[in-house]
């Protein structure tokens, strides 16, 4: 009977973990609906719900390429993983940006991969590297527009290209590959830090080619929310710099902050750039909708790929005998 109990714990370990994960990532998530909430009842306004549920539409659509990237990067790193997994992961792992620290990210999607044919240290190297492409893309196509189109406005061009550089240096492969070694990488394996060589700068090019057109979609769920407040113009891309620089500057900017999913921080930013075209109050309550939008979004695309996941199996799962 006493032999039975240490197998219980270890049976129960596990469970009790994943339990406790996801109780923190809701307390968090309840917080931000809640302060978004309590932000938007101080205003008024009206709404085409529609038009949210296609900027909703639209943020999956926009984060799909980013996906994409990442599980290329994991299959230059030699992981062997179906790309239904990958994907499942990554929009559950959005969830855990909401939790003070970032690190429940990388929790949630390297558990989430765990497996046959994925090594545990490249898993996390792939997430980062995927992070900071995204973030210095990002901050590099704000800049961009912001030099072209918004000449009259100096600090945002220099902080968007100082965020790109701080962000873009460490994904150069040489940098990368010693940063990780310096992380780590391999320590246990050494067969590990051969992997990283796979790296190159066609990754990179790659990279920044999926990453500029996933921000490009990410700002068309901006106008698609600036629709529903009857605000913005019919055609989408009239206006289409100013939704990609306004919403990837103040993505980024929330993400350097480390606030919980970027919170305040994002809706300060995208207010701020906003105002001259929409004024005070309608650039806040965008930013407010944006928010709110993007995280149903995400929790709702969580619980079919979780459950999904679930149910199917394998089908999320890749051969460990086939190549990646």
């Amino acid at each position: 009977m006493s032999e039975d109990r240490p197998h219980r714990r270890k049976r129960w370990l596990p469970t009790a973990i994943k339990l406790s994960i996801a109780a923190l990532v809701v307390w968090f998530i309840h917080g931000t609906i809640i302060d978004a909430c309590d932000e938007l009842g101080e205003q008024s306004f009206q709404v085409d719900f529609i038009w949210l549920a296609a900027s909703g539409g639209l943020y999956l659509l926009g984060t799909l390429p980013f996906a994409l990237f990442w599980h290329r990067t994991l299959q230059t790193l030699g992981q062997r993983v179906g790309f239904g997994k990958t994907v499942r992961a990554y929009y559950i792992g959005h969830l855990g940006k909401y939790v003070p620290g970032k690190a429940m990210v990388v929790i949630l999607r390297a558990g989430l991969l765990r497996g046959p044919g994925v090594d545990a240290s490249l898993a996390v190297a792939s997430i980062f590297y995927e992070t900071l492409t995204m973030m210095s893309t990002g901050a590099l196509l704000a800049a961009s527009i912001v030099a072209f189109w918004f000449s009259g406005q100096p600090l945002l061009f220099w902080t968007a290209l100082g965020i790109m550089v701080v962000a873009g240096l460490p994904t150069l492969p040489p940098i990368f590959k010693r940063l990780a070694r310096l992380a780590g990488v391999g320590r246990m394996n050494p067969a590990t830090v051969e992997k990283l060589d796979n790296l190159g700068y066609g990754t990179v090019i790659l990279g920044w080619v999926l990453n500029a057109i996933g921000w490009a979609i990410l700002g068309l769920s901006f106008w698609a929310v600036l629709r529903a407040m009857g605000l913005g113009e019919n055609n989408p891309f009239g206006q289409f710099h100013l939704y990609t620089a306004a919403v990837s500057l103040a993505t980024v900017a929330g993400f350097i902050s480390m606030m919980p999913g970027g919170a305040v921080v994002r809706e300060a930013v995208l207010t701020e750039f906003m105002i001259p075209y929409l004024g005070g109050g309608a650039a806040l309550i965008g930013a407010i909708l944006l928010r709110l939008v993007w995280l149903v979004a995400e929790m709702v695309i969580s619980g079919i790929l979780y459950l999904g996941g679930r149910r199917w199996g394998g089908s999320c799962t890749a051969d460990p005998n086939r190549n990646p």
